[in-house]
């Protein structure tokens, strides 16, 4: 804490000499333009003019300098970083200076020889002399400071030992990427070659960098020019050209990094200089998520309930539903830490914007749940709390019903009681064909929704996607680790695939549905080609700077309850699929509901053991082909 202090108090004072600095330099500026002026336009002289006595008047100086510092302020001449000096600035110099020495003229003909009877009288042009030369002086001394950074980064001795940086994209971002490195004195690198796709940019320079070919020739100049980063500056190429060119790159065993997306850039200042490395998830194959802010307007003003909100995909829904400035949003979870985390970095983005609660509580407990939903009325409900964890769930069966079956019973019950306006179930794709535990108790899962949605006045809706980058648990943070141990890398199968998308992905596509939702469907984002899960380790390998003969890669056998491939729709399900308006997000018509059926369930579940969950489970879950059952 102390050391905090010392590091605010520092900062402040640095800040504060650096204002000091500039003040004087202008000052000196005004009064050497002045002087000039007076000096250019009264035949060269100075003391022996009629205006000398004014000129040393301290009165009369200090009424200047008050001004100068009045008018700068106002017009914001001292915020900004002389460093960074550009068009802007420059104008602002130029109405600074001409106020200035427009104030000057009225204080000598106004004030003092009109009012004070005190002769202060000089020739018109002289103010103007004085003005042009306070115009040009301060442009100049901005623009020094910038050419001595410009010659600084330039130099031998600023450029020698530091990494040598290829730029990919002569655009707006590359020409912005550039700037940034010299800016910050080549601490990422030096920028020493471009190339661009372009044909018509080939051969010429962006900010003093030649372009010296097309993306094509990116393994080769790497080689001629000794590249070690080579930085991605496409943000407005496709997913899948963004892929091309950095599976080329990634044949260079040079560090790749890219940098911020349009959006990125446009929405959050702080991602304007943030260089990143190349994720796992820039190679996936798989379309981008269209966010329709209209289709999500639903959410505005409403009360959000989320369950498992503290999880991967809970917390990230309550941070995508906060951007449309919900009245109230509710994490509801069994967990306190996530929650309590994910509260504190909500409170610190929205502050008092937006009501933000947490409720701690099981979707087990039927009375918890209903004194919460009677305490907040949601109004939408994301139902994202459940076990997902496939091997677990082969070991412990009863617990994916309690928790997973009857926790959505629970909920989906609630709702209908406390008149909710929509339900949103978050599925996955192993409900399909499942061949686990897990994945059989999700596609019970969706059977309660639609049984409740042909029931209800509520909205029932389920979102169906795969694999989930980043999530607790899952593959990417497991090889990643595992690469940081030195290896081995376990994969289960050389020919296991699996689909994939980015947390925030999902997240979006969750909220989505729930606008498109009329009741009963089934939602399922078109998530592109399947991934082999070995080549996901190989690239993960590339990117982390390694070779595959540096860390080995080890074939274990598939899992408890594991498929070599997942579906996201049945083929009777693909027969029934429909687009929506989001042409990236499909529509699956929900079955009948069976309400005999789901009664059975429901006075079957209580008396459910270890041994007896998977015929249950291939007695309700059509397609349900159970593998060998795993003993505790």
């Amino acid at each position: 804490m102390k050391e905090r202090h010392i590091s605010k108090t520092t900062a402040w004072w640095t800040k504060q000499m650096k204002y000091a600095f500039m003040v004087i330099v202008d000052l000196c500026i005004f009064a050497f333009s002045a002087t000039a002026g007076i000096y250019v336009t009264c035949q060269g002289q100075l003391v022996g003019t009629a205006y000398a006595p004014i000129m040393f008047n301290y009165v009369h100086t200090l009424i200047l300098a008050a001004a100068l510092l009045l008018i700068f302020r106002l017009l914001g001449v001292h915020t900004s970083v002389w460093r960074f000096a550009g068009v802007d600035e420059m104008i602002r110099c130029t109405i600074a200076a001409v106020l200035l020495n427009a104030f000057w003229m009225l204080l000598d003909r106004v004030i003092y020889t009109d009012l004070l009877h005190i002769q202060a009288v000089l020739p018109f042009y002289t103010y103007m002399v004085s003005a042009l030369f306070t115009i040009l002086l301060l442009n100049a001394s901005r623009l020094c400071i910038k050419f001595f950074r410009f010659i600084q980064a330039r130099s031998p001795l600023t450029t020698h030992g530091k990494k040598r940086v290829m730029i990919v994209g002569a655009g707006f971002m590359g020409s912005f990427i550039i700037q940034e490195l010299r800016h910050n004195m080549l601490a990422l690198g030096v920028p020493v070659v471009a190339v661009d796709d372009d044909p018509e940019k080939i051969g010429r320079k962006i900010n003093a960098v030649k372009i010296k070919g097309s993306c094509a020739d990116i393994v080769q100049l790497a080689e001629s020019e000794r590249i070690d980063t080579i930085i991605l500056c496409i943000p407005s190429a496709s997913k899948k050209r963004q892929k091309e060119i950095i599976e080329t790159a990634m044949q260079t065993n040079c560090t790749i990094k890219i940098s911020p997306s349009i959006s990125e850039f446009l929405e959050d200042t702080r991602a304007q200089r943030r260089i990143r490395n190349v994720d796992i998830s820039d190679l996936l194959p798989r379309p981008e998520v269209t966010l329709d802010k209209e289709v999500c307007a639903y959410l505005t003003g409403k009360v959000i309930l989320v369950t498992g909100g503290g999880g991967s995909i809970g917390s990230e829904l309550c941070r995508q539903a906060a951007r449309y400035a919900p009245k109230q949003i509710v994490i509801f979870d069994i967990y306190e830490n996530c929650a309590f985390e994910l509260y504190g970095e909500l409170k610190q983005m929205y502050g008092e914007n937006i009501d933000l609660r947490v409720q701690i509580g099981s979707v087990r407990d039927e009375k918890r749940l209903d004194e919460v939903f009677g305490m907040f009325r949601p109004d939408v409900v994301f139902h994202a709390a459940a076990h997902k964890h496939v091997p677990l769930m082969e070991t412990s069966p009863c617990e994916a019903i309690k928790n997973n079956v009857m926790g959505t019973y629970n909920t989906a019950a609630a709702c209908d009681k406390h008149h909710v306006s929509k339900f949103v179930l978050l599925s996955t794709d192993k409900a399909v064909n499942p061949t686990n535990v897990m994945g059989a108790s999700k596609r019970l899962c969706e059977f309660t929704a639609e049984y409740f949605n042909s029931i209800s006045q509520t909205c029932y809706t389920i979102v169906r996607f795969g694999n989930v980058l980043g999530s607790h648990g899952s593959v990417v943070p497991i090889f990643r680790k595992q690469i940081e141990e030195g290896g081995p890398v376990c994969v289960t199968d050389e020919n296991i695939t699996r689909y994939f998308m980015t947390i925030p992905e999902a997240a979006q596509l969750v909220c989505q549905a729930g606008g498109l939702a009329k009741g009963g469907e089934i939602f399922v984002l078109d998530m592109g080609e399947p991934v082999k899960i070995m080549d996901l380790a190989k690239n993960m390998i590339r990117l982390s700077g390694f070779t595959e003969d540096e860390i080995e890669i080890r074939v274990t056998g598939l899992r408890p309850g594991e498929k070599l491939y997942e579906e996201l729709a049945t083929e009777e399900e693909r027969k029934r699929r429909k687009k929506t308006a989001n042409n990236k997000i499909w529509r699956l018509d929900g079955e009948a509901a069976d309400s005999a059926k789901m009664q059975r369930m429901l006075s079957e579940i209580p008396s459910l053991t270890n041994n007896t969950v998977r015929a249950f489970l291939k007695e309700n879950v059509p397609g349900y082909m159970p593998q060998k059952a795993v003993h505790l």
